[in-house]
């Protein structure tokens, strides 16, 4: 069997979801088990914090993560989103619950399995950026396959490659300090794609960049996720981020997962009184995909079209021209078409005040 045939029938087997994670509890503290005790037995996070003097990272969270989507956990500050990206590739153990990646048990790695799942299997992306200061970029994105062990030259070619995807040709043999905060992130995204794991985790990874550079780079990940097909667990506190870029959404509040599902399904049936706060401001036209309101079936082709993962903001713009947009699924075949007076009536129906 040649290494193609079996990469295809390794991904054929594999597990739906790419990541799975089952109860997953983190309590800080000198004495976790005492205070999970009084967790599991019904008491709440204050009380067991004011009773123990531990601090409640996350309580009981259970989540899929799908092969080849962008799921995004969003929440404020001190809600548990960075303290639980970093169970994945276990930088933190949990004091209760199950990590499953790719059907494998994280917590059961060895150290030597462990070094070798986080150089191979995941790659991650920081608010931070996290870059080496003293190297060039093209140093710094081929610093992880320096660390695998992977040969000069054929690391360089391969930084090489994913410097001119990420948009920094030119830049390989400039210093970091050279550099704006965007294509520092820039660097970063590349270092992760350039190690070609299945998983890319990103904490806050656009946070720290200004607002026109911050879109500049959702748009960027967007583009490369139609071709690279990463599974991407996506850290952030903006909302209108997660719509943005996310394929499914998950919400914590003060360690618990509030609420997940599809962006339109958080925007359109938020579950509680936290999440009717986020949603109130948010552009709606973001959060409804063409699917979800299109008329199905065979229509006269168009000259301009979306895909059916496209949202009303995708559309809206197309309406200058066109009395409506067809839609594609995958294959490239037309499945139906969405109309402006169609748009503006799902928009309408979900904007508080309109009739």
């Amino acid at each position: 069997m040649n290494a193609i045939t079996d990469k295809n029938t390794m991904a054929d087997s594999a597990p739906a979801n790419a990541i799975e994670m089952r109860g997953l509890t983190k309590i800080f503290g000198n004495d976790p088990q005492s205070a999970l005790a009084l967790l599991e037995s019904g008491r709440s996070k204050t009380d067991v914090q004011a009773e123990t003097g531990h601090v409640i990272g996350l309580n009981n969270v259970s989540l899929d993560v799908a092969r080849s989507q962008i799921f995004v956990v969003m929440g404020l500050s001190g809600s548990g989103k960075s303290t639980l990206i970093r169970h994945v590739n276990r930088l933190i153990d949990p004091t209760a619950g199950e990590i499953i990646v790719d059907g494998v048990d994280v917590l059961k790695m060895s150290l030597e399995e462990l070094r070798a799942f986080r150089r191979t299997k995941v790659a991650m992306v920081f608010q931070k950026f996290g870059l080496l200061p003293h190297r060039s970029v093209i140093d710094n994105v081929a610093y992880g396959l320096e660390v695998r062990g992977v040969g000069r030259k054929q690391r360089l070619e391969t930084a090489e490659k994913w410097i001119e995807t990420v948009g920094l040709k030119g830049y390989e043999n400039s210093r970091i300090r050279q550099l704006s905060g965007g294509q520092q992130q820039r660097v970063g995204l590349a270092r992760a794609l350039s190690l070609d794991t299945d998983i890319i985790l990103m904490d806050e990874a656009f946070s720290a960049l200004d607002p026109l550079i911050r879109a500049g780079m959702q748009d960027e990940l967007i583009t490369l996720q139609k071709t690279l097909h990463k599974t991407i667990l996506f850290i952030t506190h903006d909302f209108d981020e997660a719509l943005k870029i996310g394929d499914r959404i998950a919400v914590l509040k003060d360690g618990a997962l509030v609420q997940e599902g599809k962006p339109e399904d958080i925007v359109l049936r938020p579950a509680n009184e936290h999440i009717e706060e986020f949603v109130a401001q948010v552009n709606k036209a973001r959060a409804i995909h063409v699917r979800s309101i299109m008329e199905k079936g065979d229509h006269e082709p168009c000259e301009q079209s979306v895909d059916m993962d496209a949202r009303c903001e995708d559309v809206l713009p197309l309406f200058a021209e066109q009395q409506w947009v067809g839609v594609m699924d995958r294959d490239g075949r037309q499945v139906g078409r969405v109309t402006a007076k169609q748009v503006i009536k799902a928009l309408a129906r979900h904007t508080p005040g309109v009739p």
